[in-house]
């Protein structure tokens, strides 16, 4: 990988986190359309990288972390079932899932008609169940489902900001509340995720690619605070219908084009 390969997967790791856009669909896409083999390096890039976004919700929301044990331990509820399913199906999820743009674009689309789906559903929904909640965090009940929701991640291109977003609009969170979850959950899973693919690769990064890695992860860092910044301030005043459109226009351009 050269440098502006580099800042380019960076870029879009970074901006794409914690958008319901899906970041490994996108740095799978950017990839192909760039030229870039999908070897097994690559594939340690786009998950090592995931570091720099983790440390920007970690800086970012230091202070709720730090001081709230409850939250702390929601969370880790949450993150119950995508530990499981990702430990159980990490050979499949490396080996095959990654890396196939086919998979990704059926799941970027049908993610983007979900996410307007439960927009719509919501928006004229009667259902009491359905309802936003005025509390600031889930439930225990709540956080398991999300996690559950978020599970459905290890498929590239369901993108987990959007998993676990929708899991808690569905669930009656208000979009803010929704999207801060969504970001807070990020911490234990991707840092579980980066760490276990860290491990296991351990001797071909000490080998060949640490620079490499270091660099991709300090430039995501930075755009993810852009991203995550960017997306409190659209959700106080905006669903998430658009994120929902440009998943769908997406995936008909890459099937048109670039595939």
């Amino acid at each position: 990988m050269n440098l502006i390969q580099v800042f380019v997967l960076s870029l879009v790791e970074g901006l794409t986190e914690f958008l319901p856009i899906s970041s490994t669909g996108h740095l799978i896409l950017v990839s192909k359309l760039f030229g870039i083999l999908e070897t097994d390096f690559v594939k340690t890039f786009q998950i090592v990288i995931q570091l720099g976004a983790i440390l920007a919700v970690v800086t970012l929301y230091s202070k709720r972390l730090l001081t709230s044990f409850n939250l702390l331990k929601k969370l880790m509820v949450a993150f119950i079932p995508t530990a499981i399913v990702g430990f159980t199906l990490y050979p499949l999820i490396k080996g095959v899932l990654l890396g196939s743009s086919v998979i990704t674009l059926n799941a970027l689309f049908w993610g983007g008609v979900a996410i307007i789906f439960v927009e719509k559903l919501l928006k004229n929904s009667k259902n009491p169940k359905l309802q936003e909640s005025k509390s600031k965090d889930p439930t225990y009940r709540q956080a398991l489902v999300i996690g559950t929701f978020q599970s459905l991640s290890v498929v590239p291109g369901v993108s987990r900001a959007a998993a676990t977003i929708l899991g808690a609009r569905i669930m009656g969170l208000d979009r803010s509340t929704a999207a801060e979850f969504s970001f807070l959950l990020a911490v234990p899973t991707m840092f579980a995720a980066t760490g276990l693919d860290v491990w296991k690769s351990r001797d071909m990064i000490a080998t060949s690619g640490f620079l490499t890695l270091f660099v991709g992860t300090v430039l995501s860092f930075f755009f993810a605070v852009l991203a995550v910044k960017f997306l409190v301030n659209y959700v106080k005043k905006h669903d998430f219908t658009v994120f929902g459109i440009y998943r769908i226009i997406l995936a008909i351009l890459f099937w048109l084009f670039v595939k």
